[in-house]
């Protein structure tokens, strides 16, 4: 994991893992069977591992576990390195993991707004999705996170610093008023119904419509 994390998979050898490990590349492969074999031990050893249990993790807010991470990076460190290169590959691993984020993220809504902490949101699907989104930001997008931050790497100070501007923000949102969900809501309105043939100007008329009959 360690090596995955720090030099990404191409990158990292059967042979440098065996030297890290001080073991012969022969037992590596007797025990993994291949390189992408040793990939996947790695990745279900962080989604049931090092992540707890599935059914525990769907009970976990994502971003409340990404910031627990960051708070010891000593401990953690090789892990969001890990998890980092994991969730930006085309995986099975990385699928299932990101799936059981959106999923505890969904469950940890649906309790938020059924007990009234959260307000009803427009689409709770979306909501959810975008929510696990913003919660691995800080795994996927570090080294930038702590460049515009003014740190060498992001850890728990910095994750601090970020957090009563991310509570003022779920809390009180970010526009004055609702003008622009307002308009956003009149203008999809306008244009979600089929198309007509009404004039240059109107947004539902079709570009291109039947030809017809020739004179």
């Amino acid at each position: 994991m360690v090596l995955f994390g720090r030099d990404g998979f191409e990158s990292t050898t059967v042979r440098s893992v065996a030297a890290a490990a001080g073991v012969s590349a022969a037992l590596v492969i007797h025990h993994f069977e291949s390189k992408d074999g040793l990939r996947r031990a790695c990745d279900d050893f962080v989604v049931m591992e090092f992540l707890g249990r599935k059914d525990d993790l769907l009970q976990n807010n994502t971003t409340d576990a990404i910031a627990r991470w960051f708070a010891d990076t000593e401990q953690f460190g090789p892990l969001i390195d890990y998890l980092s290169r994991m969730l930006t590959s085309q995986s099975e691993g990385a699928d299932e993991l990101f799936d059981i984020l959106l999923h505890g993220t969904r469950n940890m809504l649906d309790e938020q707004v059924a007990a009234g902490i959260m307000r009803e949101p427009i689409d709770r699907e979306v909501t959810a999705l975008f929510l696990t989104l913003y919660g691995i930001t800080p795994l996927v997008m570090q080294r930038q996170l702590a460049r515009a931050l003014g740190v060498a790497r992001l850890d728990g100070a910095a994750m601090r610093r970020a957090t009563l501007p991310i509570l003022d923000l779920y809390t009180n949102g970010l526009y004055a008023n609702d003008q622009f969900l307002e308009a956003a809501r009149e203008a999809l309105a306008r244009t979600s119904g089929p198309r007509s043939d009404k004039g240059e100007n109107d947004p539902n008329q079709d570009p291109d419509p039947p030809a017809g009959p020739e004179s």
